[in-house]
């Protein structure tokens, strides 16, 4: 494989992982699942202060579907969705601390400026 075919190759991943995991909310929602487990629709909402219960459930549906978490639909009354990390998600981990570490570091730069 030529260096040329690398280079594209790193691309592509790069690309397909910033596409997988892009938008506002899609790392908060990780986020709080990686820290305090199985969580319920309404509770993800309340912790993603400002997110739309329309928005809420794209981001979901889009996170589902990339197989980075897993929608339970409990049996009780009313019935209640339960939403939980999936094996794969816990890959994110060392990004989401990595982007956690450079924008407390970029906020404390652009204060001091």
């Amino acid at each position: 494989m030529s260096n040329k075919n690398i280079d594209k190759e790193t691309i592509l991943a790069l690309k397909d992982g910033i596409e997988l995991l892009s938008g506002k909310w899609k790392f908060c929602i990780l986020h709080n699942l990686q820290k305090h487990g199985t969580m319920r629709f309404k509770d993800l909402q309340d912790m993603a202060q400002g997110i739309s219960p329309k928005v809420l459930s794209k981001e979901l549906q889009e996170l589902e579907d990339n197989l980075l978490i897993s929608r339970t639909v409990n049996d009780t009354k009313p019935v209640t969705v339960s939403y939980a990390l999936t094996a794969y998600a816990k890959e994110t981990e060392e990004v989401a601390n990595a982007l956690i570490k450079f924008g407390l570091k970029h906020r404390d730069k652009i204060k001091a400026k």
